[in-house]
């Protein structure tokens, strides 16, 4: 398997370089040079199969020869054991025909430990094997950082930077990353937003010179291929769950950066029957207004109780801009280019073929908080406020009530105290025993100004071997 950029000039990898590199030398994002099918037989026949069992058989293609099948094996079946839930994703139902996926029962109660505990394990594999160093330089709106740090806080061979937005996420995801103690973990608090700390991250891979030449970085942001590559598997378990795939179905996914509904419309591409995508966002709502109206204009980035989609520049759209033309990293080059300069549009026909398979909606705080309310009061079950999007945007989308819909519940409620506590409900949702006492903790972090000069000062003093 290969792997090209989304603009194009940058030489084709295979995988070990792929999981290393992170962004493309021309500043594009790495995709497959093609995309592995799998028949409907086929997929009918992984009915049954342990969690870990269907990870390797839809992502083993994507990792080929890279690392051989036992030791890939061995490696999905350690990452998904420690997760709360022997279903890992298992599946509630709010109505008829509605569900939520729950993602959150990894280590750090978020979906992003699906990609992350699996990555910190590749990169130890072929950091091992090549006996190399790399610094991981990572920004995060809240859930990254935490994931990023417990799956890969035990790699011999990685020094971790993080950097998250200074007072703009939850008290609960903030204390998650800073209070886990290491040498080789840094966490660094930006006077800014989300979208500063992003940018910081993928102008430092396009320029590594303040390293001295005497490491690398590599990604853990959904810039890295192998955290889309995870994130595609739920995909199929879910569709397994419920009829699939002898059926169609249906996903609202709350996205900021794109990666997570990115790896839905490839498990569609790889064979799996999928009738509707929905982009769910709050208030910085980007997407939606592309999705909805074919207008693609940076705003002002506000913040809102489901921090972990406040974000403006949702890097893995690059990904699916390149299909929709045709993969040609030019005119993706060029119109991200003129997107950083004002709004910009795409050919009609490419916008509406897209919207065969994505809807979009934006939901405010206030009915983000009537969601969780309407659903406690209904169903005795809480959501965390991204959920909660996802729920209002899935029922304001639907197409066809006849196709299971299922939200990817993205996050433990716990996260989020705030919005729990403005929606009004009488539940306080409770931290699981091994966080217990998170609020006890000591926390270590760096409060560093907007300025990437001082950022990239800070991580060439502090890493390992500087």
């Amino acid at each position: 398997m290969r792997y090209i950029s989304t603009r194009g000039e940058a030489p084709a990898l295979g995988f070990e370089d792929v999981l290393l590199t992170g962004l493309a030398t021309d500043g594009g994002l790495y995709v497959p040079e093609s995309l592995p099918h799998f028949s409907l037989e086929e997929i009918r026949s992984w009915r049954g199969l342990s969690y870990s069992e269907l990870a390797f058989n839809v992502m083993h293609p994507f990792v080929d020869d890279a690392i051989p099948a036992d030791d890939f094996r061995k490696m999905l079946d350690e990452t998904y054991s420690v997760f709360s839930h022997k279903a890992v994703a298992p599946l509630v139902q709010l109505d008829s025909n509605e569900w939520v996926m729950e993602l959150f029962r990894g280590p750090t109660l978020a979906f992003k430990d699906f990609a992350l505990q699996l990555l910190g394990r590749l990169l130890d594999y072929v950091l091992e094997k090549r006996k190399q160093h790399v610094v991981i330089m990572g920004a995060t709106s809240g859930d990254t950082g935490s994931a990023a740090i417990e799956g890969c806080r035990r790699c011999e061979h990685v020094d971790i930077f993080i950097l998250h937005p200074h007072e703009r996420v939850s008290e609960v995801q903030r204390r998650q990353m800073t209070t886990v103690t290491g040498d080789n973990i840094h966490n660094i608090a930006v006077r800014g937003n989300f979208d500063d700390c992003q940018r910081m991250v993928k102008e430092s891979f396009g320029n590594q010179n303040f390293l001295g030449g005497k490491t690398q970085l590599a990604a853990v942001n959904s810039i890295n291929w192998a955290r889309i590559m995870a994130q595609i598997v739920y995909y199929f378990q879910a569709s397994l769950a419920l009829g699939g795939p002898d059926r169609s179905m249906a996903f609202s996914v709350p996205t900021g950066n794109f990666g997570d509904i990115f790896a839905g419309y490839l498990a569609k591409k790889m064979g799996l029957p999928i009738s509707q995508l929905v982009i769910a966002t709050n208030r910085n709502d980007i997407l939606h207004r592309f999705m909805s109206g074919n207008k693609y204009e940076q705003h002002q980035l506000e913040h809102t109780l489901s921090p972990s989609m406040d974000i403006m520049v949702s890097s893995n759209f690059e990904r699916l801009l390149f299909d929709l033309h045709g993969r040609d990293g030019q005119a993706v080059k060029t119109l991200l280019e003129n997107a950083a300069k004002g709004p910009v549009s795409i050919e009609d026909y490419r916008w509406k073929h897209a919207r065969k398979l994505f809807d979009s909606d934006a939901v405010d705080d206030k009915a983000t908080c009537d969601t969780i309310r309407e659903i406690q009061d209904k169903n005795e079950y809480l959501l965390d406020p991204h959920t909660a999007i996802g729920v209002r945007a899935a029922r304001n989308c639907r197409r066809d009530s006849s196709v299971p819909m299922i939200t990817l519940g993205t996050a433990h409620p716990a996260k989020f105290p705030d919005a729990i506590a403005q929606s009004g409900v009488s539940v306080k949702p409770q931290l699981p025993a091994h966080m217990a006492d998170l609020f006890e903790r000591e926390e270590r972090y760096t409060v560093l100004d907007n300025n990437i000069a001082g950022v990239q000062e800070f991580i060439a003093k502090h890493w390992k071997n500087a």
